[in-house]
């Protein structure tokens, strides 16, 4: 794939000169939102522009150590320094989110703003509310989309070791420590480019995987010997955690990453689902294998999306209710 090349030559004259930027991501941020929206910063920052990554909450602790971590403005704390940076840019890039929705409370405020809006994302059905919209949903990650659009503005020179590292970190998390159909000779191409920066791979791969807090991981072997529920007449296994449940074990963002996958790993199970209520509502992750389609699924039935294989999805409903 290729980044349009009437765009991108509008892009590079926009980034001439040192511009007032914005980098937003979607609400929860994951590894590849942060990993993106970070290795775009260390990219920007080498250029003078005045760059601010900004999120609209709080993200796990385990993707809180990346170069440039300490600049993030997280909506939830700082709105007023937020809402006056969104306000006065001159661009805006959104990274790792097809429609406004997904930034929440951050939604009004790019929408109105004045800034030229650039789009990065690897989902499917992009809503078309931006001035450049790139979205690859063939590719792995938004990362990986990331350094192709540096490649593509001729600065791939660029791509140092602060910028190698937020990237590597987004395409391993995304694609499953590189296990996933999305995974293709490209991916391998640029992580390997990625790894002559000199980062530490497996360095990063501890950090991201092995820092699990002590109730993290009773909240997992609770999770599976408790609430794992296997519908073998349906291909189907899903776990459902209620708001108890998570106070009971102290529960964090990204102490639930992964739990849907445990589901999908059974023998024989196409579909899982993954549950979790909290503040009155009901957030759900789905995974499957071969032709069931959970994008389609989560679009139809829970205002959400995603891939053919990974999707996301949320309601109102009571749990009970909702599986």
């Amino acid at each position: 794939m290729a980044f349009a090349d009437n765009q991108i030559k509008e892009i590079i004259t926009l980034l001439a000169t040192p511009k007032k930027i914005v980098i937003t991501t979607h609400y929860s941020p994951d590894g590849d939102a942060m990993g993106s929206s970070l290795g775009l910063y260390n990219y920007l920052i080498q250029s003078n522009h005045q760059v601010t990554v900004v999120t609209p909450n709080d993200y796990p602790k385990f993707i809180h150590w990346m170069p440039g971590d300490e600049n993030v403005k997280n909506f939830e704390k700082n709105s007023k320094i937020c809402e006056n940076l969104i306000s006065s840019s001159d661009v805006i890039f959104c990274l790792d989110y097809n429609a406004l929705k997904r930034i929440e409370k951050l939604e009004p405020l790019v929408k109105i703003a004045a800034a030229k809006k650039i789009l990065i994302y690897h989902h499917q059905q992009p809503e078309l509310f931006a001035d450049y919209t790139f979205s690859f949903p063939e590719t792995c990650s938004t990362s990986q989309l990331i350094f192709e659009f540096i490649d593509a503005l001729g600065d791939a020179d660029k791509v140092n070791k602060d910028v190698a590292t937020c990237l590597y970190t987004g395409i391993m998390t995304d694609t499953g420590s590189f296990r996933f159909a999305s995974v293709k000779p490209l991916t391998h191409y640029i992580t390997a480019k990625l790894l002559e920066t000199g980062i530490q791979h497996d360095l990063i791969h501890g950090k991201i995987m092995d820092s699990n807090s002590y109730e993290r991981m009773k909240l997992v072997g609770y999770a599976l010997s408790q609430k794992l529920v296997y519908l073998s007449e349906f291909q189907a296994a899903y776990i459902s955690l209620d708001q108890n449940d998570l106070d009971q074990y102290s529960f964090q963002p990204g102490d639930a990453e992964g739990l849907v996958n445990y589901g999908l790993s059974i023998a024989g199970v196409k579909i899982a689902a993954f549950f979790s209520e909290k503040k009155g509502e009901v957030k759900i992750s789905f995974r499957s294998k071969g032709e069931i389609d959970v994008n389609k699924f989560a679009r139809q039935y829970f205002n959400g999306g995603g891939h053919q294989h990974a999707a996301g999805g949320k309601t109102t409903e009571t749990l009970e209710a909702t599986i």
